[in-house]
């Protein structure tokens, strides 16, 4: 006899969707009902996280909170998102350590080629509306880096231009051309 094989079933609320596991290998966003797919970090995001975290290492922000990669923000009740690299306080991380959700201050999203950019603006809208007082999106393949500090405040940075994560960490700087070197 022959056994039919059971078709994965998909997650059709947020709690459903936070306790699933793929069968895939793909990663998942859940905004408002909808499954979004995405891939882990390729070579070249791998490479500029190396960098920053790094810089992070060097100067000294280890002993003030932490860079994770890929971390499930829950943003809304309704929206969890994993931006790139995201930085929590120890603060943050005792808080999460208690179950709270907690929201980056801090984050960096490595756009890809795949990326749609009404997605990207869609995303930096949600992340900002939930708390977030910096953003970073790096285009590695323009070598530029967009420097948010609010939807509207926006600083284009390329070449020896200085990236700062001011005021969340404010040491936290360094050219576009040394994230590309």
């Amino acid at each position: 006899m022959i056994e039919a094989r059971e078709t994965a079933v998909l997650p059709k609320t947020l709690e459903e969707f936070m306790v699933w596991e793929p069968e895939d290998g793909y990663k998942y966003e859940w905004n408002d009902g909808e499954l979004i797919k995405f891939v882990g970090m390729n070579k070249t995001q791998v490479f500029i996280y190396e960098v920053l975290n790094q810089l992070f290492i060097e100067k000294g922000f280890w002993k003030s909170g932490t860079l994770i990669s890929e971390y499930d923000v829950q943003l809304t009740g309704i929206q969890m998102r994993r931006p790139d690299i995201a930085y929590l306080s120890k603060e943050q991380i005792k808080r999460t350590k208690q179950g709270e959700d907690e929201i980056p201050e801090f984050l960096i999203e490595i756009i890809s080629g795949s990326d749609n950019a009404n997605k990207v603006e869609e995303k930096t809208a949600e992340y900002f509306k939930a708390g977030v007082k910096i953003m970073w999106l790096i285009y590695p393949d323009n070598k530029t880096v967009h420097v948010y500090t609010s939807r509207k405040q926006v600083q284009i940075c390329t070449d020896d231009d200085i990236c700062s994560a001011k005021p969340i960490l404010p040491e936290f700087e360094l050219s576009v051309n040394t994230l590309f070197a």
